[in-house]
């Protein structure tokens, strides 16, 4: 080893290349799999969820299922990038967040609305009425169990996710005349792309 250098093994134990996954976009069939649960947090669900924040961070986007890169597990990430404060062109600060086996165990009575987009119904945003505090259990990347009351953005963007770990779109909560309306603009970019 030259001074300065790390060899190629060295290297490679510290350095992880960026793996950007492709997205699937609807209509892909695949994105109406039910995923199945993970039984066991091993390298290659690691690489996967290395992999699922690089192509989210790639898109950009604030949350992604396993399913969206084509693989069928109960895997979802999520990342918020609030801003440092409250001044106009803050810097986000990253919070990233690994959700594995993701449960709700309820929903409030009190909705709230949000004005939704999803990284596979691209540049296409509609509002959709979800419970505005969930309780939730998840396992994150390490295997620990957690139990938490969420609200917000968070819990809103949570349920999101866990919708494709159950093959549904955000696009399905809304009503027939909207979501063609919407898969019509969604096809006209495409062609125009």
């Amino acid at each position: 080893m030259r001074r300065g250098r790390l060899d190629k093994a060295v290297r490679s134990a510290y350095v992880r290349r960026m793996a950007i996954r492709p997205i699937l976009e609807a209509p892909d069939p695949r994105l109406r799999t039910i995923s199945t649960r993970v039984e066991a947090i091993d390298d290659d669900l690691q690489t996967l969820i290395d992999d699922m924040f690089d192509t989210m961070y790639d898109a950009p986007g604030i949350g992604l299922a396993a399913i969206q890169v084509g693989v069928p597990k109960r895997v979802l990430v999520i990342d918020l990038q609030e801003p440092e404060s409250d001044e106009e062109g803050a810097p986000p600060v990253k919070n990233p967040m690994v959700f594995i086996n993701p449960e709700i165990l309820k929903g409030s009575d009190d909705l709230s609305v949000y004005n939704e987009g999803c990284l596979s119904v691209p540049d296409q945003f509609a509002e959709v009425e979800r419970p505005s505090v969930i309780r939730a259990s998840w396992m994150d990347r390490e295997g620990r169990i957690h139990e938490e009351q969420l609200d917000g953005l968070l819990a809103t963007c949570l349920q999101h996710e866990m919708d494709h770990l159950e093959g549904i779109l955000f696009i399905d909560h809304l009503s027939r005349l909207k979501r063609d309306m919407l898969m019509k603009k969604l096809n006209k970019a495409r062609r125009a792309a």
